[in-house]
């Protein structure tokens, strides 16, 4: 049922048909049906019978809302993200590991007049894709780190350049740097830098990132946006451990 769930909440806003969700989680489509009806049931789903599609239902919202006290630093890290657009002039995010997924959370639209949109709230990436999944991905421990790489084929998925061996040069790179890049590996022409977030037992549990055209992520410009990152994600991680930050701006 839990894969069911997801698949609903993975194709919001627009919502998921039956089959969608069948293909998604490689369940039979008349069990999906059944758990897709028995979650809507219990209000976790909602059927729009119009367009034949299921979406996340008032549960859901009320769980998440109780959840967020506990999970939720969207209202610390807003200013950080904020700041982030605000600097560069790109489009900034705050984005969650959840499981072997991060979730995109926030998104802070910076001057530039040319955006990309690969990544919105809501939208999911499994760890090492984007480079908030690939930050976070990085500075997991060494154990773990490794256990995911060997166990998940993200080439298939997404692309050669997923490959375990260039995968793992990426991860060497963002341990050197502190932070990870990605070069136009979702889509061509779409960049993105992140940079890990990290929880009171010093593991990379959020992340800050930035996308943009190519053009606006050079060679030059690179470390700058780096150093940016890095400041931001550091003073929200001593934020979230109760220490003294700096001022956001």
């Amino acid at each position: 049922m839990a894969s069911v769930l997801r698949a609903v909440s993975t194709a919001m806003p627009r919502g998921v048909s039956t089959a969608e969700a069948a293909r998604s989680t490689g369940l039979a489509r008349p069990t999906v049906h059944r758990l897709l009806a028995a979650l809507t049931a219990e209000g976790f789903c909602d059927h729009d019978h119009k367009a034949g599609l299921w979406l996340l239902g008032p549960e859901m919202y009320l769980m998440g809302v109780v959840a967020a006290e506990r999970y939720d630093i969207t209202e610390i890290a807003r200013d950080h993200v904020a700041a982030l657009a605000e600097a560069t002039g790109e489009s900034a995010f705050l984005s969650v590991r959840r499981g072997e997924e991060t979730v995109c959370l926030l998104r802070q639209d910076g001057a530039f007049p040319i955006r990309s949109f690969v990544l919105y709230e809501g939208k999911r990436f499994p760890l090492g894709v984007a480079s908030a999944g690939l930050a976070i991905l990085s500075f997991l421990p060494e154990k773990t780190m490794e256990r995911y790489v060997e166990g998940h084929d993200l080439a298939s998925g997404h692309g050669s350049e997923h490959g375990q061996g260039l995968l793992r040069l990426r991860i060497a790179e963002t341990r050197e740097r502190g932070w990870a890049v990605n070069p136009g590996l979702v889509v061509e022409g779409s960049w993105g830098m992140g940079a890990a977030v990290f929880d009171t037992a010093g593991q990379p549990a959020w992340a800050l990132s930035l996308t943009g055209i190519e053009s606006r992520f050079s060679t030059d410009r690179r470390p700058e946006l780096g150093r940016l990152l890095l400041h931001h994600a550091h003073e929200l991680s001593k934020q979230l451990r109760g220490e003294h930050a700096f001022p956001v701006g």
